[in-house]
């Protein structure tokens, strides 16, 4: 039974003691998964995340001929221990197609990775996938010489693979760092060198994770442990800007993740960057932002105009219809005190991490209702369940259909 298309969030009516889990970490999922594509060996991934981006992922990598099995985490129910048996390299075969959705990661790290086959592929997507920006990385693998057929530089795109090459590629941070990311996993067999411009690797956190998970990933094949998810922890953590009591289990400290660093801005600072504080868990920190009792200002915010949905425009909109002090200057905003908060029926515009911040305002704000919350089977479809699931595993929280039902079980779960 699939997640109703308008939940209401019923607002915690005390705090809670609570010890939560929460899925496998997106990014880290589906590098390590081309990192195990391109090995040599056997790799078995632990505590890797099964949503929607990486079952595109998975899916795209059985298509091109790569063994892969899944099997069932029975500590995490939407974790995966996942095995892929690595070609060092070698690319078994090119479909004619694969679809992407709007899985930025498997859009851009696939791109790359085809070129290393023998043949033509076609990637594509939803329409928002097609409004993506991509030119930066198909301009530098036409450079490592490969034919890249876009007319608008963004997908769809027919890309034909020539095998590995010696040969050196320059791509910029500013608009995206995924581009530098889909060319350094790749680089890793392909013989390719990669340059960057535009800004440090020092000053792009996704950049410096791929290149620690390269550093560490074991090439001969073995094992691979993936840490949870840091940004969608953030979305209970956040819950003690207002409840005190809830903590997520097997908080990541290797440093991969930026968004671990979101403990630090429950109480948010009266600037906030996008760029160098926290990645996609400052859409967190936004929309608690209101409930604060002094200003913060959210800067360096372009990426998310280019991400799942227009972030900064959709944060904006929805958090001025709950009554919010909320400004855009640029690719900043800023975020006043606002003690008139209140519900209202919130646009999720497709994107999973607006459905789950606005979620957690619910926990605080009475009348939250959103429109499309499934849309979280992107990276958390259990992600309602968590919510309703009983302290200490969960907050206990009631969930409404438009009806006034609560809904429960399976009824909570985002299918892909």
């Amino acid at each position: 039974m699939a997640l109703p298309d308008l939940i209401e969030i019923v607002p915690l009516a005390e705090p809670v003691q609570a010890h939560v889990t929460v899925p496998g970490s997106k990014s880290i999922t589906n590098r390590t998964l081309i990192l195990a594509a391109l090995a040599k060996g056997k790799t078995t991934l632990s505590g890797a995340l099964w949503s929607e981006d990486t079952q595109i992922m998975v899916g795209a990598l059985q298509a091109m001929g790569f063994g892969v099995t899944v099997a069932n985490d029975p500590a995490e129910s939407c974790n995966r221990t996942i095995t892929v048996q690595g070609e060092g390299g070698r690319i078994p075969h090119l479909p004619e197609e694969i679809f992407v959705g709007n899985a930025g990661t498997a859009a851009r790290f696939l791109a790359a990775l085809v070129c290393l086959g023998e043949g033509t592929v076609k990637l594509h997507g939803i329409d928002r996938m097609h409004e993506r920006p991509q030119a930066e990385l198909f301009q530098a693998l036409r450079a490592l010489g490969y034919t890249v057929e876009s007319p608008n530089d963004k997908l769809p795109v027919v890309i034909h693979g020539s095998g590995p090459c010696e040969a050196e590629g320059t791509v910029s941070l500013l608009e995206s760092s995924q581009f530098a990311s889909a060319l350094l996993l790749t680089a890793s067999t392909s013989g390719w060198q990669v340059s960057m411009r535009g800004a440090s690797p020092d000053d792009a956190p996704y950049v410096r994770m791929t290149q620690e998970l390269i550093a560490e990933f074991p090439q001969m094949g073995g094992t691979f442990a993936i840490e949870p998810d840091a940004s969608s922890g953030s979305y209970f953590w956040g819950v003690n800007a207002f409840a005190e009591g809830v903590e997520v289990a097997n908080w990541p400290i290797t440093g991969w993740q930026i968004d671990a660093q979101f403990t630090r801005f429950i109480a948010a600072p009266r600037e906030v960057s996008r760029r160098t504080d926290l990645g996609d868990s400052i859409m967190t920190a936004m929309v608690l932002a209101p409930l604060a009792d002094r200003p913060t200002s959210f800067t360096h915010l372009g990426r998310l105009r280019v991400q799942e949905c227009e972030r900064v425009e959709a944060l904006r909109t929805e958090l001025a219809k709950c009554g919010a002090r909320i400004t855009e200057e640029g690719d900043t905003l800023h975020v006043e005190p606002s003690p008139e908060l209140h519900g209202a029926e919130i646009d999720t515009c497709n994107d999973h991490r607006m459905a789950m911040c606005f979620a957690m305002l619910g926990l605080k704000v009475p009348g939250m209702r959103l429109r499309d919350p499934a849309c979280v089977r992107k990276t958390f479809p259990n992600f309602f369940q968590k919510l309703a699931a009983a302290p200490p595993d969960g907050l206990g929280v009631e969930i409404r259909d438009a009806g006034g039902r609560p809904l429960v079980g399976e009824e909570l779960f985002a299918e892909s």
